[in-house]
């Protein structure tokens, strides 16, 4: 008998351990980095080293990828806002309707052009509730977080709305935690001699990065302050005993460039020059805030139940290196300006130093965190574009040969509007004023040198069909004709709603 209830009890225990274990939700870290491209690291995205690997040195980053998942085909948007946006509510930026970046109220960063005019979008950003004009009313991933326990902390660059508008605040977004996030995409300074504002060259205070004072006045580089505050954050909430999202999304390689004078030298001492060095420099600061995150999850004992999320938000900037073999620059519709490197560590799910070939895209995040977290899969939000990359962590076969990958952009900044479509292998660019379009097979022609659209006119003509047919559906906006005053129309000939 005695042998008996000894069997019952170590049955009981060992369900009531599975069952706490599988009632565990992680702790899950986004890692987000401002206008890093491709190649700018150590760690290798392409099938050889580049360049670029050879000059950068980023070990958390080779550290990481040693232990989880590379992503060699993750995609965002061309530009800042758009991809936090989808980020935020898994939908695609010609959705959500936030096609171009976010500061002020009721102003549109486009640029004067003889032909093109402001589109009708959403230049007031996200918002989580009616009222403020051109804004699109979503519930966020922080706030689906929170439903079920988690202790959401934001930390760095928020840019999801423009000033004097709900989204300009990350607590009033889902965030229990707010450091250093408000309306601006990039900071005044990177150094707290200069209290993190432009305000000391005439930039005005608009950039000013808030939440810091106490390093105000301080020898301290932002990424390294913005790292202690969420070291500290994560300790925090290991002792309340509650899981947390940490969406640690540092302003850095944004600019202003501003050397990190840990790091600089040692890059002007191999023949690069003040800019080069620099930007190199602010790569190493961000790389080792990494690992400096990646030490305090194993100093709190929680490695073994914390996801780490790598990724940036977009291409980067005209003025920085080309990320070969890619071409383009950020806000461009080239490689060069969508594709971002991307890892991801999940003990016991990833593989160690396993490689993943299949493309994604910046809204697909959305639902592969919620669940990570175990929500159900049935969410309030409709019509989510995203989908869950979860089964490709863990190295299940998915087919993705039919799924589409449409970026959208009906503004004039920096390049004139255009709209892309991604079906398998072929990649097709619309472009409005002349409606030209290139095609382009990627896996095959990754640097985008030979436009293959002369030859193959009935992919071109399926390709743009399908694109305007998708813009068409989800309401997307589309620039100004000012010789007609109408809208131009979609690919395809596809008119607007």
């Amino acid at each position: 008998m005695k042998k008996y209830f000894l069997l019952l009890f170590i049955l009981f225990e060992s369900w009531v351990g599975s069952a706490k274990t599988e009632g565990e939700r992680p702790n899950i870290i986004f890692f987000l980095v401002d206008d890093m491209g491709w190649q700018e690291t150590s760690v290798p995205f392409w099938t050889e080293k580049t360049k670029l690997n050879e000059r950068y040195h980023t070990p958390a980053m080779e550290t990481l990828a040693e232990k989880g998942m590379k992503f060699t085909q993750a995609y965002a948007c061309p530009l800042c806002s758009p991809a936090r946006v989808s980020l935020m509510t898994g939908m695609n930026a010609a959705r959500h309707g936030v096609t171009n970046w976010t500061l002020r109220k009721d102003k549109s960063p486009d640029r004067k052009h003889e032909i093109v005019g402001v589109p009708d979008w959403n230049w007031n950003g996200l918002s989580p509730v009616v009222g403020p004009d051109k804004v699109y009313v979503a519930k966020t991933l922080p706030m689906f977080l929170h439903e079920v326990g988690y202790k959401n902390i934001h930390v760095g660059k928020a840019h999801w709305g423009a000033q004097e508008t709900p989204g300009e605040d990350p607590l009033k977004l889902g965030f229990d935690v707010n450091i250093g996030g408000h309306a601006a995409g990039g900071p005044g300074s990177y150094s707290g001699l200069t209290n993190f504002s432009a305000a000391w060259r005439n930039g005005g205070h608009i950039w000013d990065v808030p939440g810091l004072e106490k390093y105000h006045g301080q020898d301290i580089n932002l990424t390294e302050a913005l790292t202690r505050e969420a070291m500290d954050e994560m300790e925090k909430s290991v002792k309340e005993g509650s899981p947390f999202y940490l969406y640690l999304s540092h302003y850095a390689i944004h600019a202003p460039w501003e050397k990190d004078k840990r790091f600089f030298q040692k890059y002007k001492e191999q023949g690069l020059t003040d800019f080069e060095a620099i930007y190199a420099s602010m790569i190493e600061s961000m790389d080792k805030s990494l690992g400096d995150i990646m030490a305090k999850v194993n100093e709190l004992g929680i490695e073994q139940n914390t996801i780490i999320i790598f990724m940036s938000d977009n291409g980067s900037p005209s003025q920085c290196p080309q990320n070969e073999p890619l071409r383009g620059h950020k806000v461009s519709p080239y490689e060069g300006g969508i594709r971002d490197p991307m890892l991801v560590y999940w003990n016991g799910v990833t593989k160690a130093g396993s490689v993943c070939n299949e493309p994604l895209i910046i809204e697909d995040f959305f639902p592969s965190i919620l669940e990570m977290a175990g929500l159900p899969k049935r969410m309030e939000n409709k019509h989510i574009d995203g989908r869950s990359f979860v089964p490709l962590l863990k190295q299940k076969k998915v087919n993705l040969s039919k799924r589409e990958f449409v970026w959208h952009f009906p503004h004039n900044y920096d390049f004139e509007p255009y709209s892309v479509i991604r079906k398998g292998d072929w990649k097709l660019i619309y472009w409005y004023i002349d409606g030209k379009s290139e095609l382009y097979n990627i896996p095959n022609d990754i640097g985008e040198q030979e436009d293959l659209a002369a030859e193959n006119p009935s992919i071109v003509a399926k390709l743009k069909k399908r694109l305007g047919n998708y813009l068409y559906s989800v309401g997307a906006t589309a620039p100004v004709d000012k010789r007609t005053n109408a809208v131009f129309p979609f690919p395809g000939s596809v008119k607007q709603k």
